[in-house]
Formats: C-alpha cells, structure tokens, sequence
C-alpha cells in the first residue's frame, strides 16, 4: 500500500511544503487517474521550415474537445444536447415566415402563435384566409423539407379581425357604435 504524501515533491520536507506544487501535483494525478495523457509541449530544438506555419502545437488536441470552437457550433451543440431542436424550429418559422412562405403569401398572412405542432395563422382577407386553407398541404409539405418532421403538423388558419371601436381599458356594454345612429 502507497503511503499519501497529500502530494509532496519527492525529496522535500513536510515542513517546508510548497502549495502550489502540492496543487499540481494532486491535479496531474486526479488527471492520470482519468486516463489522460500528459504529451511534452513541442520543443524550440525543432527547426521551422521557413513558409509554412507550424501547427503541431494545435493540431495534436484535434478531437479531443479542448480545441476554441465558433459559436454557431457550441449553440449547435447546446441545441442538441438540451432537445430544444423543436423550440429552435418553432422560432425559425416565425422568424423567416417571409423566406419560408414567399413575399406574396407573407405580405397578406402572418403567423401569430404555435401551440403543440399547429401554427395558428391570421390572414387580412377572408380571400387570403381561403387560399391559405388551399395551400394547406403544399405548405406542410414545405414546412417538413425545411425544419423537420413532426415540427409543423397542422396549419390553423384565423380569419380578419373585424374593427373595434373599444378605446382603452374600461369598456361599457351596450350596442356598441351603432346607438348614435339614431
């Protein structure tokens, strides 16, 4: 059995213990317990070929999960590993709606909520609200090839508002503008 030195240099006494080394020591063997490897930094006594950079340095950690990453990758990593890929998607229709949909059907539909898989879209036309119901399947279809499958299952098409003439927060019941009429 291996006396603990609580990670002493060899050869130095206990009453002179130099704590940072002590940390170091106690790292180095946490890590070797892990199974990594501890590789000697490439040294100067190597001679540069002149014109080309030397990457040894860099590309010995290839693979290994320490390398600097851009970030679209960490956020694309993140996205996965937490399944938020349907919120993403979710986000991704109403933002690009107007990529998705094409200029002409987002200048007169705009979707305005998403609950489970359908997307609630309100027109400004009830012949809008038509066509859309129309596009109904040729939109799915699009929707599947863009974000995925199962993102987008239904389209629920909302019709126009109709005007309102309630001002502010209070409103009071009755026939509404119609009982100044006469």
């Amino acid at each position: 059995m291996a006396k603990d030195d609580g990670g002493l240099q060899p050869g130095r006494e206990p009453d002179r213990i130099d704590a940072a080394q002590a940390a170091l020591n106690r790292m180095r063997e946490a890590a070797a317990a892990r199974g990594e490897i501890r590789r000697a930094a490439p040294g100067k006594a190597t001679p540069k070929r002149k014109g080309l950079r030397d990457t040894r340095g860099f590309s010995q950690f290839h693979g290994n999960g320490r390398d600097p990453l851009g970030l679209g990758k960490v956020v694309g990593r993140l996205v996965a590993e937490r399944g938020w890929t349907s919120p993403v998607a979710v986000g991704s229709v109403m933002a690009e709606w107007d990529a998705l949909v094409g200029p002409e059907i987002s200048a007169h539909c705009t979707p305005e909520s998403f609950t489970d898989t359908t997307l609630h879209v309100r027109c400004d036309s009830t012949a809008w609200a038509t066509q859309l119901r129309l596009l109904n399947s040729s939109l799915l279809e699009m929707f599947r090839k863009e974000l995925g499958e199962g993102v987008v299952t239904a389209i629920h098409v909302l019709a126009p508002t109709a005007p309102n003439w309630r001002k502010g927060g209070r409103s009071v019941n009755g026939r509404g503008p119609r009982d100044t009429y006469g």
